[in-house]
């Protein structure tokens, strides 16, 4: 399949690369510096900015899927400039006429309980509030989304490196916990389950969660 990946050299999107190029997927990595981006079979590195609307498009034109770690954390302006980044995404996969898009979605967003969510609970890091609030409204703006099949992937809790286990659960809106309580996923598990995803569409216009 004929996929391009948005923020292939981050710290999710490097993960995403990695299992897309390892089942076969020619791969169109768009980053910010492709001189980043390790020479590999299978892997076209492009130049992209997510704020370039029509570039963006023209870069995304004749793939098969889009797939997007666009992340703000390193701006001043989290929540603004990830919100305009997706809201750029979003028209230019349409714009380019790319049937899918599958995004990296956020655990603050899943609920702990009936109607609470992660990011409102008084023990959530003050420090990823921002990112976690831009995961939260950009399900909101996908989910007015008429003309687009997207999927959002949220992790669990805490998305840590560690090894590909194959072996994880699936879940919708809550937030999914192992028999000691502990939230948490590999960083390679989630790239699995996202790209199973990809391969065998199960979860088109909702938001689905990965865990132990």
């Amino acid at each position: 399949m004929k996929v391009a990946i948005i923020g292939a050299t981050g710290f999710v999107g490097s993960a995403l690369l990695k299992e897309a190029v390892a089942r076969g997927h020619e791969v169109t990595a768009l980053v910010s510096d492709p001189r980043k981006l390790p020479v590999a079979n299978g892997v076209h590195a492009v130049q992209g900015d997510v704020l370039a609307q029509d570039d963006l498009a023209a870069k995304l034109k004749g793939h098969e899927a889009v797939l997007s770690a666009f992340s703000g954390h390193a701006q001043t302006d989290v929540l603004g400039y990830y919100l305009k980044g997706i809201r750029s995404i979003v028209s230019a996969v349409k714009q380019a006429g790319v049937p899918r898009l599958l995004l990296v979605g956020g655990a603050g967003a899943l609920e702990v309980a009936p109607g609470v969510q992660l990011i409102d609970t008084p023990q959530f890091p003050a420090e990823w509030k921002g990112t976690a609030e831009g995961a939260r409204q950009a399900l909101d703006v996908l989910r007015q989304e008429r003309d687009l099949d997207w999927t959002v992937l949220a992790p669990s809790a805490h998305l840590e490196p560690g090894e590909r286990t194959g072996r994880f659960r699936l879940g919708t809106d809550a937030l999914l916990v192992d028999t000691e309580g502990r939230s948490h996923i590999s960083l390679a598990d989630y790239a699995a389950a996202m790209i199973d995803e990809l391969e065998q569409p199960a979860h088109s216009r909702t938001r689905f969660t990965v865990g132990y």
